[in-house]
């Protein structure tokens, strides 16, 4: 006689497990597909690019120095964040141009002077930007040619370029002047006051077409020294350089933004630390946005007038405000308040 076969239930095999160990169970599977879920997010968001401003000009130094250490595969702010980013230097040539980028989030962040800065954030009613840090004081002056300016009476009936209407170099130029007793307006006055891209400032300067110009490094250096010009005023302590940030990018990483923050000044005490390997980057760089040779010379007695500080107040920013309220550029009131981030 056949033995009865195996017992036939309609319970399943999950059925019979007991309920503690059911409820354990859904939760690790829960969690095991939470943190899968998690992984792949992270994934995809390893690499994070930041596209960051900066001009070719001397006292933009701290991008000069960290865009060819990103050139040459060895990222200052690469290996400084905390995690995997790609940096994208952006060349801009006039601070509005780089403004326009924060506006439209062509760029997360920029290298621009204190004018431009305010102008935006007066622009944008405080909200489109942040001033994160300072980079470089000085490396500006007014200089002139030949000895017919001796004082600055002598301004009367001259042509003094600048690098763009409305920029640092520019309200100052005009501030300048007026405190000084010269009438300058848009058109007319006693001196002319002509926004003149800067490489084109040395021809006509040798030209004698331009009788003064006041503008940045290097080009305070080759008027010197390839056309004659000498320095007749200059504030090595004058705020030139911040970094600032757009609203966008300091709103969605913040903890980013302060990393960046403490890596630029990483890297503006690594540059005083090692002057000769950072000048030697600043020319390397500038030579492969210009496509033309620069000389280390030329770079090395601009480098002597630049002060590196990385500090920042709104002190400098009133006075920035107060001289383009002098000179007509702004007229609306402004609460600065705000225009120095806060992580």
């Amino acid at each position: 006689m056949k033995s009865p076969g195996p017992k036939i239930s309609n319970e399943s095999k999950w059925t019979r497990i007991p309920d503690e160990y059911r409820k354990l169970y859904i939760v690790c599977v829960l969690a095991t597909a939470w943190a899968l879920a998690f992984s792949g997010s992270s994934r995809a968001q390893e690499t994070l690019t930041l596209r960051i401003g900066m001009f070719p000009n001397i006292t933009h130094a701290q991008a000069l120095v960290a865009a060819n250490m990103s050139r040459e595969g060895q990222g200052w702010f690469e290996s400084k964040l905390g995690r995997p980013v790609k940096i994208e230097w952006l060349i801009y040539n006039a601070g509005s141009s780089a403004m326009e980028g924060i506006f439209t989030k062509a760029i997360d962040m920029t290298f621009v002077g204190p004018s431009p800065a305010v102008n935006a954030y007066a622009r944008s009613n405080g909200k489109d930007i942040r001033v994160m840090s300072g980079a470089i004081r000085g490396g500006e002056a007014l200089v002139v040619k030949g000895d017919e300016i001796q004082k600055p009476s002598d301004f009367r009936g001259k042509t003094i370029a600048t690098p763009q209407l409305g920029n640092t170099q520019d309200v100052e130029c005009r501030s300048w002047l007026i405190d000084n007793g010269i009438r300058v307006t848009l058109i007319g006055g006693d001196a002319r006051v002509l926004p003149t891209a800067n490489p084109d400032m040395l021809p006509l300067f040798k030209q004698g077409q331009l009788q003064a110009a006041w503008t940045v490094e290097p080009w305070v250096t080759r008027l010197i020294n390839e056309a004659g010009g000498r320095i007749f005023h200059s504030d090595p302590d004058a705020l030139t350089t911040v970094l600032v940030g757009s609203g966008v990018f300091l709103t969605e990483h913040p903890n980013l933004a302060s990393s960046f923050n403490q890596a630029h000044a990483e890297l503006t005490a690594w540059i005083l630390a090692n002057p000769t390997e950072a000048r030697r980057r600043a020319r390397d760089e500038l030579t492969a946005i210009t496509k033309r040779e620069i000389s280390q010379a030329l770079v090395d007695e601009a480098w002597t007038r630049l002060t590196f500080n990385c500090e920042i107040t709104v002190t400098p920013f009133e006075k920035f405000l107060a001289q383009a309220k002098q000179v007509g550029f702004l007229r609306a009131k402004i609460n600065l308040q705000d225009l120095i981030w806060k992580p």
